[in-house]
C-alpha cells in the first residue's frame, strides 16, 4: 500500500472537522441573537436558516456542506490509489494540491465569499481530482 497519498486524506478529514467546529462557533451565537432556541426546535436542516440569520454567520456551515460533497470522490480516488499501490510522486502532488486548494476555498468562502474566487479554486481543485481519478482508473484496469 502506498501510504504517502493518505497524508493529504488525513489532513482533509481533520480540516473538515475544523470547519464543523467553525460552523458551531459562528452559527450558535447568531441563532441566539435571532431568538432561535435550539432546545425547542424539532427537525429542520441547516439551509432553513438562510434568510433568518446574517449571511456571514452561515458561510462556514455552507463550506462544511461542500466538504461533505465533492471531497468524497477525492477520498475514494486516493484510497483506491493507495490500495492499488500506484500512487507515486505525481499522485501525491495532485492529492496535496486538491487538499490545499480546498482549504484555501474554505477560508475564502468563510471569510470573504467572493464567488469568482471560489469558482477558480473549485475549478483548480477539480482538475487535481480529475488527475487522481484518471490515475485510479488506470491502476484499476492495469
Amino acid at each position: 500500500m502506498h501510504a504517502e497519498i493518505l497524508k493529504p486524506v488525513a489532513i482533509l478529514i481533520l480540516w473538515s472537522l475544523v470547519m464543523l467546529a467553525w460552523t458551531v462557533v459562528t452559527r450558535m451565537p447568531a441563532m441566539r441573537k435571532a431568538g432561535i432556541d435550539i432546545t425547542k426546535l424539532v427537525g429542520g436542516r441547516g439551509h432553513q436558516l438562510d434568510g433568518r440569520l446574517p449571511d456571514r454567520s452561515l458561510w462556514a456551515g455552507h463550506n462544511y456542506v461542500h466538504l461533505m460533497e465533492q471531497p468524497t470522490l477525492f477520498y475514494a480516488a486516493a484510497l483506491a490509489i493507495a490500495i492499488l499501490g500506484g500512487g507515486g510522486r505525481y499522485a501525491a502532488l495532485a492529492a496535496w494540491a486538491y487538499v490545499v486548494l480546498r482549504i484555501v476555498h474554505s477560508f475564502v468562502q468563510t471569510l470573504y465569499n467572493r464567488v469568482i474566487v471560489r469558482f477558480v479554486l473549485f475549478a483548480l481543485s477539480t482538475t487535481a481530482l480529475v488527475a487522481l481519478s484518471v490515475r485510479a482508473v488506470t491502476l484499476a484496469f492495469a
